[in-house]
């Protein structure tokens, strides 16, 4: 078992930056890969970005491309979402996800076997 809990989340104004954190605790040796996923409100659960955990290897949503970034840090089991130019429609629940077997991919949330409690990301104008 993997446990995943997010952090960082806040109410920020639009063009700025946060950072969120997603620490993994329990069995995270068996990780694949680590994925990030929101969810604004009347809206279904969308792709954000993934990474590999024990290779090299980042995937975007179109959305946010250019505008935020995945990066790990393995030493402390950690996965970043660093989240720059943030705008009103970045608005969401922001899910840490993990992959630890089976079927993957980077941006279909149904092969991610974990899943953290979720933060809340308000960006206002």
């Amino acid at each position: 078992q993997v446990h995943l809990v997010e952090s960082g989340g806040g109410s920020v104004q639009a063009d700025d930056s946060l950072r969120l954190s997603c620490t993994a605790s329990g069995e995270a040796y068996d990780l694949y890969a680590l994925g990030w996923f929101r969810q604004a409100p009347g809206r279904e659960r969308e792709f954000v970005a993934a990474i590999y955990w024990s290779r090299s290897g980042t995937f975007y949503a179109d959305s946010v491309k250019g505008r935020f970034t995945i990066a790990k840090d393995e030493t402390k089991n950690v996965v970043y979402l660093e989240m720059n130019n943030l705008e009103p429609a970045d608005t969401a629940v922001y899910y840490c996800a993990g992959h630890a077997g089976g079927f993957y991919y980077y941006s279909a949330s149904q092969t991610y076997n974990y899943w953290g409690q979720g933060t809340q990301v308000t960006v206002s104008t």
